[in-house]
């Protein structure tokens, strides 16, 4: 028993240093070298290093009371710093993935209404060209002609950078998991909401594994954004944080997009291979491939009913025999 505490007290504190203090750390010292800097001497390395080495010579920092207590210091330092970026990741990460955008405050409503429009004027322009191209094709096929698929890839290419189905949030990382939803609704009319809690219960370790895995990378790619908000404000001591904040932004939206089509697919994929498991578990008849009416009588199944109508009050009870009665009339 000790020893699996001790191992799980070992991985907490390795999450701990590596999550929390050393990002902490980093950012700490390019707060240091941005005060120290400033906008006339952005990469001055010797006006740096003295300064380091006067912070060094301090008294406070010769003996080692001192020396403990300032790296106490920047250790509580760069894990508040840490917990601050944690939090602001969890709303980068609701930002990204807008599943919720209809509930937003009304101006983030109205916002999100206008870009989630206009995205989806953009996706049917484009699904139009897909579209034509592939009936282009299969008429030519028809003929025993085969066309040219390269500018039918382009099209379908085209159409999936705005958003893999008809855009429904904001953003391309909320459609594109909205999108496995859609797609399961479409071929075997199943409820991915509806359907994931049991679905999750059965799922063999490995898959559960990956699918763990994928969520993991996307929360820390969307907690770069988180960082590279905090790295904004200092671009008002030192212009080059302004780099690195740009910097930050284009690696967590490329990697938001790429782990949430991952996460996306382990989704839509599990659902596909295991649906018949969660049916054969509830004792519905799964024989054979699934299709939209076992895939709909499984949704029934895993769709919780709705609550009954609330029985009517004494009060208002009382109030509509008084206002049938032939005084109340």
């Amino acid at each position: 028993m000790g020893g699996l505490l001790g191992e799980l007290g070992k991985k907490l504190a390795e999450r701990w240093l590596s999550l929390l203090v050393l990002p902490g750390a980093l950012y700490l010292a390019v707060v240091a070298a941005a005060r120290t800097l400033g906008h006339t001497h952005p990469f001055d390395m010797s006006r740096l290093t003295g300064r380091i080495t006067a912070w060094a010579n301090a008294p406070a920092a010769a003996t080692v009371g001192g020396q403990v207590v300032l790296l106490a210091a920047v250790l509580a330092g760069a894990a508040a710093i840490g917990l601050v970026a944690q939090a602001l990741g969890s709303l980068a990460e609701r930002l990204h993935l807008a599943a919720d955008w209809r509930t937003w405050p009304t101006w983030g409503r109205r916002l999100s209404n206008r870009i989630t429009t206009r995205r989806q004027d953009r996706w049917r322009t484009a699904a139009e060209v897909w579209h034509h191209r592939r009936e282009d094709a299969a008429v030519a096929l028809t003929r025993s002609i085969r066309t040219d698929p390269a500018d039918r890839h382009a099209a379908r290419a085209a159409m999936t950078r705005i958003s893999p189905e008809q855009p429904d949030r904001p953003t391309w990382s909320g459609d594109r998991i909205h999108a496995a939803a859609v797609r399961l609704e479409r071929d075997y009319h199943l409820d991915l909401a509806a359907l994931w809690p049991h679905l999750w219960l059965i799922l063999p370790e490995t898959t559960r594994t990956e699918i763990t895995t994928a969520r993991q990378a996307l929360t820390r790619a969307t907690a770069l954004t988180a960082w590279a908000l905090l790295y904004l404000p200092l671009a008002l001591w030192w212009w080059p944080a302004a780099v690195i904040t740009a910097t930050l932004a284009l690696i967590s939206r490329h990697r938001t997009c790429t782990a949430a089509d991952t996460y996306a697919t382990l989704l839509e994929a599990a659902a596909r291979l295991h649906a018949r498991d969660v049916a054969d578990h509830l004792g519905l008849d799964s024989t054979g491939p699934l299709t939209h009416e076992s895939g709909g009588a499984l949704a029934l199944h895993v769709t919780p009913s709705p609550p009954p109508p609330p029985e009517e009050s004494p009060a208002i009870r009382q109030a509509d025999r008084a206002s049938s009665s032939p005084e109340g009339r």
